[in-house]
């Protein structure tokens, strides 16, 4: 099969298209066709081999010292089941489905059939491989770790981004008042998937607004602590994801300091941690097919083109999603 395959760290020219053997079938995977992927940060971190301190801890999550050892990127995944381990009965061949299986960027990958799901029957297989990484992440930072309510102030930082455009449509959703943040030539779009109110982070800092927030998802770890705790409840709750921790920490160190803050004050300061699974799936297909949350695509790449997506956005001025579909390359006209 054709597949994106990496073997040394570095920018997006290490990545290269291969003919690679198709993944073999546990008992407990599922292997799709791929017809769609997304981009995500983790692999442009993956890529990159970021933060340095992660090559030497981190072999349970696939990076190694000098290269990562899971050799193909990608994470989320639409597709149709081709096969199926023995012990997996939830799905069988020609379903379609989406979730997250190691190695996407690739005409076939292989998946636990626990981080799957039936796709959503109103989405495209493009539109549902934007969901899985991002819309959860979005949700999991709001109900669990954060504990939205109705009724809350919520801020959404960096509210135009992947999870961020997920994290505004969920967070009205939920019943909250949302304000999200972003620039000046997103304003429009961020207005019109639901937020009440936007800062154009290029004219305004929200973190010197007079208003307090109960609810606060910083997705870009561009402000200090200080700066984001003081314009949050008294015991609102911060939700973290990134912050500049050099090229060591990468996008922890901000996550490393709210932890060792946290235990002396009366403001709940949380890292979001995401944890894939079938049920945050099923929750976030019933908001898709009620028409609640719909995902924003920005732009779609053939496999052969993966590079360019994933520069495009490591770059961070992706309006929503960046797609990858399985066509190799594009058919003659």
């Amino acid at each position: 099969m054709k597949a994106i395959v990496q073997d040394a760290y570095g920018p997006p020219d290490v990545l290269e298209l291969k003919d690679i053997d198709t993944p073999v079938v546990g008992d407990d995977d599922v292997l799709v066709r791929v017809h769609a992927a997304s981009v995500n940060p983790a692999d442009w971190h993956f890529m990159r081999g970021q933060a340095y301190i992660v090559r030497l801890v981190g072999f349970g999550v696939g990076f190694g010292p000098l290269g990562p050892r899971n050799r193909v990127r990608g994470i989320d995944v639409a597709g149709r089941v081709e096969a199926v381990g023995k012990n997996v009965t939830r799905f069988r061949r020609g379903d379609a489905v989406f979730g997250q299986g190691a190695g996407s960027f690739a005409e076939y990958t292989c998946a636990r059939g626990s981080a799957l799901a039936p796709m959503p029957a109103n989405l495209t297989f493009e539109q549902a491989a934007a969901v899985p990484e991002a819309a959860a992440t979005a949700l999991q930072g709001l109900r669990e770790t954060g504990r939205i309510e109705a009724g809350q102030r919520v801020l959404i930082n960096g509210a135009s981004g992947g999870v961020g455009t997920f994290a505004v449509q969920l967070a009205k959703a939920f019943g909250a008042n949302v304000t999200g943040v972003c620039s000046a030539r997103n304003v429009d779009l961020v207005r019109s998937i639901g937020a009440d109110e936007v800062v154009d982070y290029t004219r305004e800092d929200f973190t010197q607004r007079p208003r307090r927030y109960d609810l606060i998802l910083d997705l870009v770890g561009n402000r200090s602590l200080s700066d984001c705790r003081r314009v949050l409840a008294p015991e609102g709750t911060l939700v973290l994801s990134s912050g500049g921790g050099g090229r060591w920490f990468g996008p922890v160190g901000l996550i490393v300091k709210a932890l060792g803050v946290s235990p002396f004050v009366r403001q709940r300061l949380r890292p979001l941690v995401v944890t894939p699974s079938a049920q945050n799936l099923t929750v976030l297909t019933d908001l898709i097919e009620s028409g609640k949350v719909t995902p924003v695509i920005d732009r779609t790449y053939l496999l052969a083109e993966t590079p360019e997506a994933i520069r495009y956005q490591e770059e961070g001025r992706a309006r929503g999603k960046v797609v990858v579909t399985a066509q190799v390359a594009a058919t003659a006209g």
